[in-house]
């Protein structure tokens, strides 16, 4: 992972900033951390049909999300001058009122693969110890709706690997059990 600090000015707007921070590393990646205050806030409440704007002396109290070349999907929470906690979906129109220091993780090897070529194939490794019910839920999460065998099959010390890979649009996963004394099934 790469780090990379992002200092705001007042009246800088948080998400379009973040939006195009992704858009110039041309990566993707994730808030690690912020610390700043706000002089407006524009988020979206679950369950409303607009977005709730904030506006006064208002302190960040998190930012979670991702950021890619495409997007970002983040939250907020801050509080207000009543120390009233708010919290939804980021929206634009956000507002830096005196500063706000953030830490921007991005990923290796992010950038989109161009269509004719495949991505990188991801791979999740799980260790499946003998009579472990953490294990087999594990493996059933990971494993649903792709291989609904496995967690069956992995009854006694076994590392499954499960790989995803997309080509031309198309993801195609796979599932692999290697047993420690049988090899791979």
């Amino acid at each position: 992972m790469r780090t990379l600090p992002l200092k705001l000015g007042p009246g800088s707007d948080l998400r379009r900033s973040l939006e195009q921070l992704a858009i110039e590393q041309g990566a993707a990646g994730f808030v690690l951390g912020v610390v700043g205050n706000l002089s407006r806030a524009t988020f979206q409440c679950a369950g409303r049909s607009g977005p709730t704007i904030l506006e006064g002396d208002l302190e960040i109290i998190t930012l979670q999300g991702t950021v890619a070349p495409d997007g970002v999907h983040l939250h907020l929470s801050l509080s207000d001058s009543d120390c009233q906690v708010w919290g939804g979906h980021l929206e634009p129109g956000t507002l830096v009122l005196k500063g706000a220091d953030l830490l921007v993780g991005f990923l290796p090897d992010s950038q989109p693969a161009p269509p004719d070529q495949p991505a990188a194939e991801v791979a999740v490794e799980v260790a499946v110890l003998p009579g472990c019910p953490w294990s087999k839920r594990a493996l059933r999460l990971l494993c649903q709706g792709i291989h609904p065998t496995v967690p069956e099959q992995a009854t006694h010390g076994v590392y499954v690997t499960i790989t995803h890979a997309k080509t031309k649009g198309r993801g195609e996963t796979a599932v692999r059990i290697v047993d420690d004394a049988a090899g791979a099934k």
